[in-house]
């Protein structure tokens, strides 16, 4: 039957979020209900209770998260009760023109539960990114749940979005290897798993770039071999500078301005590529010459969700941790209780932190 839980929700555009009850229901064909150990707070979260994502209120809130598996519903066989998975919201089709290529990272008919989770008094709930996970239980179709070996789920959640964003970025969309030079542009917590994924791949020049000291330094402990305070120096010359004035094989803009996107265009290498994964918005826009695209040759791509395949990548990313190959609990600012939602948004707007985690039962 269904169960009454808290759960974290935005009533209203930049209304402060509140803790409610939250209806779920039992989980339906090829649904699943997973009880929430931890949940990252991410900027996408604080978009949606902007009203920058869209004005579907109420939102259940929070996305970036892993726990157990409760319960599934009729036809489920990628995950059983007791499983512990990350929540993923690329759930695959396996069916869709992408997906019959063999690109299943690029899925274009991805799909979440068909049944809504709702207030007390019926009113339904926009779950984020087809999660919401600021909840002690949450109701997904079972592709977002995605099954790994036993890890600190505060630390391992975060692949839920963010770190798999920008470790993507670097490693699958922007192809850097042994050998390469990259520099990233705007090191929060997608910039830093760029950085840290670069790392991992082989990457022997990786240049961070921001006009915050202290941002600078978390990227240089994530595996920055080099630092550029662009708000001292220009840094378009700064990268090219530390890459013998040709410019890195990879640049990853994760700010998502077009003034950073520009220096990207121009801090790469002949034949380099430039990978767009900050957001911008809707009225934004870049102007470039056209002879310089041309004769600059190489790739101007973006980068969704890191080009991942949940399937493949994160039982892969929680192996590496586990192995202490690559530090996924040092994004881990601080771990909260549910109720300090609201704070970390603050926090994380000041960038004060990389990731406040709500730990579910528990405390920081």
């Amino acid at each position: 039957m269904p169960q009454t839980v808290k759960g974290v929700v935005a009533r209203a555009k930049g209304a402060p979020v509140e803790l409610v009850d939250v209806v779920v229901p039992d989980p339906g064909p090829g649904e699943a209900v997973v009880v929430v150990e931890a949940c990252g707070v991410c900027h996408t979260d604080l978009h949606y209770r902007e009203g920058g994502i869209n004005d579907e209120f109420p939102f259940l809130l929070g996305h970036e998260a892993a726990g157990r598996v409760e319960a599934v519903g009729e036809g489920v066989t990628e995950v059983a009760p007791g499983d512990f998975v990350i929540l993923n919201w690329r759930a695959v089709c396996g069916q869709c023109r992408a997906c019959r290529k063999g690109k299943p990272w690029y899925c274009f008919a991805t799909h979440n539960a068909t049944q809504k989770m709702t207030l007390t008094d019926g009113t339904e709930l926009s779950p984020a990114l087809g999660i919401g996970a600021f909840i002690e239980k949450t109701l997904v179709a079972a592709g977002q749940c995605t099954k790994v070996d036993e890890a600190d789920a505060a630390a391992v959640g975060l692949l839920g979005c963010g770190v798999m964003a920008g470790f993507g970025a670097a490693v699958n969309t922007g192809g850097v290897g042994r050998g390469d030079s990259i520099a990233v542009i705007g090191c929060g917590g997608v910039g830093d798993a760029a950085i840290a994924g670069a790392k991992v791949a082989g990457a022997t020049t990786v240049i961070a770039v921001d006009v915050d000291a202290k941002k600078l330094a978390w990227a240089k402990d994530l595996g920055a071999t080099h630092t550029v305070d662009a708000s001292t120096e220009d840094a378009v010359e700064a990268v090219r500078a530390l890459t013998g004035g040709h410019g890195a094989d990879v640049v990853v803009e994760a700010v998502g301005r077009p003034e950073t996107y520009e220096q990207a265009f121009y801090m790469r290498d002949l034949a380099g590529t430039v990978v767009l994964v900050g957001v911008p918005t809707p009225e934004q826009q870049v102007t470039l010459p056209m002879i310089e695209i041309f004769g600059r040759g190489g790739a101007l791509k973006s980068s969704w969700y890191g080009d991942c395949l949940p399937s493949r990548d994160f039982p892969m990313l929680v192996e590496l941790f586990r192995q202490g190959r690559f530090p996924l609990d040092a994004f881990v600012s601080e771990r909260i209780g549910i109720e300090g939602v609201e704070e970390a948004f603050t926090k994380m707007h000041d960038g004060d932190v990389l990731r406040s985690v709500v730990v579910m039962g528990g405390s920081a």
